[in-house]
């Protein structure tokens, strides 16, 4: 009788460890790594966000110095780098600037427009906000034959807008750097 209920106190104390380490972020993959506005926060004033993403400031840095800052949506997470921009149609993007794709890791692989019906650009950062590259990506059905578009080399972060939307963003060829920030500003 004693052993059964040292057994039952051990997996309760295994229970509550587990729990305390999920609450603190323990490393699951859903856990954000990082400082961005999770997705359970209240969206800033002005915005609407999609549901399950947080929100980031970002400030990009064109090539001769000047700066803005915009806020966009974050997809922290496997799942919701995997979710992205999927199905979504408003070309306001709920009154966010675009997506922001941030990977744990340096990243080479594609992105691609399965169930996206919204044209997209997108912007390829490496781990110090350098660019390293641009894409246009076109709408794709449900179907596994969607094209990849790749980067041209690592990155660590990926940025999306409405396509034609990175030069609005001050993002181009001749040297572009992101920088992530924390909490966006009310929208205005």
């Amino acid at each position: 009788m004693v052993g059964v209920v040292l057994v039952a106190a051990g997996v309760a104390l295994l229970a509550v460890v587990g729990v305390l380490a999920l609450l603190r972020g323990g490393g699951d993959e859903a856990t954000p790594r990082s400082t961005l506005v999770p997705p359970s926060a209240s969206a800033s004033p002005g915005r609407t966000p999609l549901t399950a993403f947080g929100e980031v400031a970002v400030e990009v840095v064109a090539a001769d110095g000047g700066s803005d800052e915009f806020c966009v949506l974050a997809a922290e997470t496997a799942e919701q780098r995997r979710r992205g921009l999927m199905e979504v149609t408003d070309p306001t993007l709920g009154g966010y600037d675009g997506m922001l794709f941030v990977f744990p890791d340096d990243d080479n692989g594609g992105f691609w427009m399965r169930n996206t019906p919204m044209p997209l650009s997108i912007a390829y950062f490496d781990q110090q906000g350098a660019l390293v590259s641009t894409a246009d990506m076109e709408p794709c059905g449900d179907t596994a034959s969607c094209p990849s578009y790749a980067a041209d080399g690592p990155y660590r972060y990926a940025l999306e807008v409405p396509q034609g939307g990175l030069a609005r963003l001050g993002i181009g060829p001749a040297g572009s750097r992101l920088r992530v920030r924390a909490a966006c500003g009310p929208s205005g």
